[in-house]
């Protein structure tokens, strides 16, 4: 909505690697193994924050708040994950979800210079938005920027017909059985894979709702 209300272009791109883009704070070693060839059973000590690593998260934050503070944004008071710029008329904004970056410039390709540059970024996905974080972007016929998770649906009926051996019903108004009631379930409990399963078509279908299938929303979050 700002990239289309300020005439500005919608980039994405994903930083490759990222949590190896920032250094562990904290000493963690281990014992190398046969693949370290002669160096087996010598002690190394990380010094890069792999993943797996319960405070790599958190170093990759630090770093990118660090570089993007060093470039002029500063962190939106509604919501920290959302940088912006000022740009004289309008704002530059950067939306970030972990490595995935969505970029709102004039001048994207200046920004994606210096995060590959200075900052010596592996950046890869990089170039105008069409589909970013499950969900797609595409313009009308009339060029209007419209947005709905199409490809991430069929993938989830992709992974159902995978599961199941047979397509999810069409033509369904509801997630939910009419009429039916989960608090009211007595039925038999799942084994640990059907548990698996199900908390699994629970979490697709949340995460529809994040990108915009706000019908569901109520039937979801009963089941």
């Amino acid at each position: 909505l700002l990239a289309e209300l300020n005439d500005c272009e919608l980039w994405s791109t994903d930083v490759g690697n990222a949590y190896l883009e920032s250094k562990t704070q904290e000493k963690i070693c281990f014992i190398a193994g046969k693949e370290f060839g002669e160096l087996e059973g010598h002690t190394m000590l990380i010094v890069k924050a792999l993943y797996g690593l319960k405070s790599s998260g958190k170093r990759w934050d630090e770093r990118l708040y660090d570089v993007l503070m060093s470039m002029g944004f500063f962190p939106s008071k509604a919501d920290e994950d959302i940088w912006m710029r000022a740009k004289g008329d309008h704002y530059e904004c950067i939306g970030v979800c972990v490595d995935d970056l969505m970029i709102v410039s004039r001048d994207p390709k200046a920004i994606i210079a210096d995060l590959e540059g200075p900052h010596n970024f592996k950046l890869k996905g990089t170039g105008n938005t069409t589909f970013h974080l499950g969900c797609d972007y595409f313009r009308d016929e009339d060029g209007t920027l419209c947005v709905g998770p199409r490809k991430y649906i069929e993938r989830m009926c992709d992974e159902y017909r995978r599961l199941y051996g047979e397509s999810p019903k069409q033509n369904v108004s509801s997630p939910l059985e009419k009429n039916d009631h989960p608090e009211l379930d007595d039925s038999e409990l799942l084994g640990e894979e059907g548990t698996r399963q199900y908390q699994s078509l629970i979490g697709t279908l949340q995460w529809t709702i994040s990108l915009g299938r706000f019908d569901i929303a109520t039937a979801v979050m009963s089941m």
